[in-house]
């Protein structure tokens, strides 16, 4: 749901900036313009890079909050904070006031991103946690598409309503989100780090439910030998996460902040962060950002409906990455895959606009190229970070071209295959040093410890029980 709210915005306000209605408050009478106004460039930018820095606000706070008051509380403070930004955007007709609007919910989307993702990787099992963090983009898509059906609705309006029911709609999700976040347990990786024990053990238990009984718990069965001890999938995980705390712990007195920029962290830090540079560097802000204002100016008739389009392909590749993700390719070779096809795109796009510029032949490649892109990149590459302005048009695309190849190279080269890894794993893992081309075939000590441990703790059980 958070993550849905994040793609809705994204949508909804991108596309407001090709609105009669919402140009006629914030923008000025344009003859030239098909709708007859045009919107400064300077408030175009502010109006998307804001709610960029909006999250960068949050994003240096949320360490410090979440190590004290968890994931939920984080989750229910962005909620908030998200109503009193749409309503500061509803009421306003003036661009001081909008900017202020757009900052507070970049905070609100950044705790809500940030947190959702944050409990998703730690409450999901080793071997759906590609899958489930992989619904970040799943969700995004969906409310992107809602957020486009809205502003397509609305876009023959030509008063303020025009722009005020898509800014309205931004109450729907975080409303459901604080009422549901009453019936979802805290992770029981903060509960564990902050003592609480029995707490996480219930958490855990909740989470998993019945169904997680173990592969190795079955075959042992099946040999009909009643005196093996062979752990649940539970026991296995739990072990494994109270060693795991239990080590950050005895290091706690020694680590500080800098330490992600030292020995291991160091490559930790660097991938997250060439991570996300990668996702960027793919161009997709732009098209998120500006591409129906873009398509208007292309002279494209029907701006809206093609940019509902591109949503739609964008779901269908979330939908294919996160299968092939799961039962096909790892995170690594998707990655690669998803960043040459983005760079085709973009160079095929670049290409059109140089050889043809303003003609409806290059239109219709654009709109093509923009559809397939969208459908490699959030099938691939996932969700994106800060928006990039317009000046260039299209042929934008030779620099998009050229930076999905640097990534294609950093994914080749030093991004990892974490697939199937517990969060305890991949801090082994790391630590020891491992070649990124190691990772896939690396065994653990702290799962087969814990294997050994769960075994040991359910023999003594089954002896207490037969006494």
């Amino acid at each position: 749901m958070a993550n849905m709210q994040y793609g809705f915005d994204l949508a909804a306000v991108g596309s407001l900036q090709a609105m009669p209605g919402f140009l006629k408050v914030f923008g000025y009478p344009d003859p030239t313009s098909d709708t007859g106004y045009a919107i400064d460039s300077t408030v175009q930018q502010l109006i998307t890079s804001l709610l960029t820095l909006g999250s960068f606000v949050s994003s240096l706070v949320a360490g410090v909050f979440s190590t004290y008051l968890g994931r939920k509380y984080a989750l229910w403070l962005a909620c908030i904070v998200n109503a009193i930004a749409c309503g500061i955007q509803i009421g306003t007709s003036t661009a001081g006031v909008l900017y202020l609007g757009r900052l507070l919910l970049g905070f609100a989307n950044g705790f809500l991103v940030t947190f959702s993702n944050i409990y998703t990787a730690e409450v999901a099992p080793a071997h759906m946690r590609g899958v489930m963090v992989a619904l970040f983009a799943y969700w995004v898509n969906i409310g992107s598409i809602m957020g486009a059906v809205v502003d397509n609705k609305t876009k023959e309006r030509l008063d303020a309503l025009s722009y005020r029911i898509p800014l309205s709609c931004l109450y729907i999700v975080p409303t459901l989100l604080f009422v549901a976040l009453f019936f979802v347990p805290e992770s029981p990786r903060w509960l564990l780090h902050r003592g609480k024990e029995q707490e996480a053990r219930k958490a855990l238990e909740q989470l998993r439910g019945k169904s997680y009984a173990s592969l190795l718990a079955s075959a042992g069965n099946e040999s009909g030998d009643e005196g093996s001890v062979v752990p649940t999938l539970l026991e296995v995980e739990w072990v494994e996460m109270i060693k795991g705390v239990q080590e950050e712990k005895r290091e706690q007195g020694s680590v500080s902040a800098l330490d992600m920029f030292r020995g291991p962290d160091l490559r930790r830090t660097l991938l997250c962060y060439g991570m996300i540079g990668c996702q960027t560097a793919s161009g997709v802000w732009f098209l998120i950002g500006y591409q129906t204002y873009f398509f208007t100016v292309c002279g494209i008739t029907k701006a809206f409906e093609f940019s509902i389009m591109n949503t739609c392909f964008g779901f269908l590749g979330v939908n294919v990455g996160m299968y092939a993700i799961s039962q096909l390719l790892g995170r690594r070779s998707i990655l690669i895959l998803g960043a040459i096809a983005c760079g085709l795109c973009q160079l095929a796009s670049a290409i059109a606009a140089t050889v043809s510029p303003d003609t409806l032949p290059t239109g219709q490649t654009l709109v093509a190229f923009t559809a397939l892109f969208m459908f490699f990149y959030n099938g691939c590459v996932g969700a994106a970070s800060y928006p990039v302005a317009t000046e260039l048009g299209a042929r934008y695309g030779y620099i998009w071209a050229a930076s999905n190849l640097c990534c294609v190279v950093f994914f080749y080269f030093f991004m990892p295959e974490m697939k199937g890894r517990s969060l305890e794993e991949l801090d082994e893992i790391f630590a020891a040093r491992v070649p990124a081309r190691k990772f896939k075939s690396y065994q653990t000590v702290i799962r087969v410890a814990a294997r050994i441990d769960a075994a040991n703790a359910k023999g003594v059980s089954q002896h207490i029980e037969k006494a």
